[in-house]
């Protein structure tokens, strides 16, 4: 089977709820003291498994419960408070594809700026700045400020950028649920593209058809703890089982 291309051992992460509280002149006369009350979750913890290459892996749950979060740490967006994630190939995150954006700076520059910060040469970017942009359908609009964009040509052309990167690792955070049928169609092409070069996805969704089409393998996480790590039916019949108690 190989080594594997994605490994979590024993992962965790907190967040805070509130930094601080203000507190009632009664409290501080009672306490002696205005002190911050920290409120600390953790979002995810103990998760460990390991992706080999080529899989195509969901990532199942509820809302809030930790999904994006686990995408994130993967990414290396955000560092754990415990445990280790590591990756063994360079990453195309398909994730809020729009943050990256200056809206000061029109998609053109966008595009050079966000393409170079993911390892493509300047002269990858020019050399593929027409499909960029012809992907994004936003021929009209290339050499405007991005401030003045809609959501979807913003989404369209954060993923038209990432989907021209070789990166052996694509993760997808509900990208798919964006934009209209043609979109979500050249999406669907493009994924299955890449899956075909034998790519591995880890792939969040509540969209079960998208989870079938893709994924053999599913990943089940209830209130920041993973329960199943099986097959991509496990996983749905986990997670179903839950939602409708």
């Amino acid at each position: 089977m190989g080594e594997p291309i994605i490994v979590a051992d024993h992962l965790g992460v907190s967040f805070v709820r509130n930094r601080r509280r203000n507190l009632k002149l009664r409290e501080f006369f009672v306490r002696g003291h205005l002190r911050p009350r920290v409120d600390e979750f953790w979002a995810l913890r103990n998760i460990s498994f390991e992706i080999n290459p080529g899989d195509a892996v969901g990532v199942i749950g509820k809302n809030g419960t930790g999904k994006s979060t686990l995408l994130k740490l993967i990414a290396g967006v955000l560092i754990p408070d415990e445990g280790t994630v590591a990756t063994f190939g360079r990453v195309a995150p398909l994730l809020e594809l729009s943050a990256g954006f200056s809206p000061d700076l029109t998609g053109r520059e966008n595009v050079q700026i966000v393409a170079a910060l993911h390892g493509l040469s300047r002269s990858d970017v020019k050399e593929r700045m027409d499909e960029i942009v012809a992907f994004a359908e936003v021929e009209e609009f290339i050499d405007t400020p991005v401030r003045h964009y809609s959501t979807g040509m913003r989404v369209r052309l954060g993923f038209a950028v990432i989907a021209q990167l070789t990166h052996p690792i694509l993760l997808v955070d509900e990208v798919l649920a964006v934009g209209d049928k043609k979109f979500r169609d050249k999406c669907y092409s493009t994924i299955e593209r890449m899956l075909a070069e034998g790519r591995t996805l880890v792939l969040v969704s509540h969209n079960e058809n998208d989870l079938r089409r893709f994924c053999n393998r599913g990943i089940y996480i209830n209130s920041g703890i993973m329960e199943v790590d099986g097959t991509l039916e496990e996983a749905l019949t986990a997670y179903n089982g839950f939602v409708t108690v």
